[in-house]
């Protein structure tokens, strides 16, 4: 098949709208979590928790966050491995549960987990065991018998009982039960998943593949392993070249040829429209970091800077902050990183305005 010849603006509007980012907007939570695939389950609140802005970008001041916790309450939506997931979709992930760490020959990373895992044995079970007569519970109120420290050289650090969760989790034996404010409460598996079937690994791997692309729209033919979740396409969809970019791209062949509607958006800085910073620059040829890990003097844009998107162009970035004691969503800075126009500015004005009326604030602008 010859490839489709895209250009920067076509390819922009296609990754857009797959993100559910142009109009008209979607109005149901589910609807637009099932079509995203996922939501990332970070809890920085500088803003709002990166989940709810997510959800408030695409479903408006008609979102609550009470919306969310009941969902996941009800288990229509589940949080695994850091991710918030439609249940149904628990059924893709079973078969690489099942075979945890890995399939075939596996790399040092995943010999050393399953190593670690093994001779903590007492430790494994001495958790299990809690939580099946008492779950759930925090990590702090389950017993650290673990013979042989996890190490690490992040903050993960001889935090054994979270580290022999986590690795629990990754291989099906232990699950979120749910939150207790930040804290995350953990029960055995078998008490919160749902009793579906499981899907094989490779007819499980292509539909998460295919699923992911749409959520995309357009992907590169392959990308720089994720932590979490794949950015790339894996060989679905069509092929596509994008004029002025190099490398290989896959393209949902629903999104060719669609009528477009942009908006003025403000993006959570793990949205995934921004989350791959290499296809972002690519295509949207954006300047940006994450910059809440580096010192505040070597911040250009500040600690949890929201990436602004205006009709197909990502314009600029809003430095704000919600101040929850002094009742005020905290304006420092909007950064344009093109010059906006009138429309431009009044659009992003009212979109900054619905957020602080969204979290219940008021607004506190710098002066001009």
């Amino acid at each position: 098949m010859a490839a489709h010849e895209l250009t920067r603006v076509e390819a922009r509007r296609i990754a857009i709208r797959a993100q559910l980012l142009d109009r008209p907007q979607p109005t149901s939570l589910l609807e637009v979590v099932r079509r995203l695939t996922l939501l990332q389950a970070d809890q920085t609140a500088a803003v709002a928790p990166s989940a709810d802005l997510v959800l408030w970008s695409r479903l408006g001041s008609s979102y609550r966050p009470d919306h969310l916790e009941s969902a996941l309450g009800n288990q229509a939506l589940l949080e695994v491995q850091g991710m918030i997931r439609p249940a149904e979709d628990l059924a893709l992930y079973r078969a690489d549960m099942a075979d945890w760490p890995g399939r075939g020959e596996l790399l040092d990373w995943q010999r050393y987990r399953r190593d670690w895992v093994a001779a903590n044995r007492g430790c494994r079970l001495d958790i299990l065991s809690r939580l099946r007569s008492d779950g759930p519970l925090p990590a702090r109120e389950l017993p650290d018998t673990c013979e042989i420290p996890w190490s690490s050289s992040g903050w993960s650090n001889d935090r054994n009982v979270l580290k022999m969760l986590e690795l629990l989790e990754a291989k099906g034996e232990v699950a979120m039960a749910g939150r207790d404010g930040r804290e995350r409460l953990w029960d055995l598996a078998e008490r919160i998943h749902p009793d579906d079937r499981v899907v094989a690994a490779d007819e499980a791997a292509r539909i998460r593949a295919e699923r992911r692309l749409r959520s995309l729209g357009i992907a590169r033919v392959s990308a720089a392993k994720q932590p979490a979740e794949p950015v790339d396409g894996v060989e679905v969809g069509e092929p596509a070249v994008v004029e002025g970019v190099r490398g290989r791209w896959l393209v949902d062949p629903l999104q060719l040829g669609q009528p477009f509607s942009g908006r003025a958006v403000l993006l959570s800085p793990l949205d995934r429209l921004v989350f791959d910073r290499k296809r972002m620059t690519d295509l949207f040829g954006f300047d940006y970091q994450l910059e809440m890990y580096k010192p505040a003097a070597k911040r250009r844009w500040g600690y949890w800077a929201m990436p602004i998107l205006y009709g197909n162009q990502l314009v600029g970035k809003l430095d704000a902050t919600a101040d929850r004691r002094a009742g005020v969503l905290r304006v420092d800075a909007v950064h344009q990183d093109v010059a906006f126009t009138k429309a431009m500015a009044a659009a992003i004005d009212r979109e900054i305005a619905d957020l602080a009326a969204w979290l219940g604030l008021n607004l506190d602008l710098p002066s001009r």
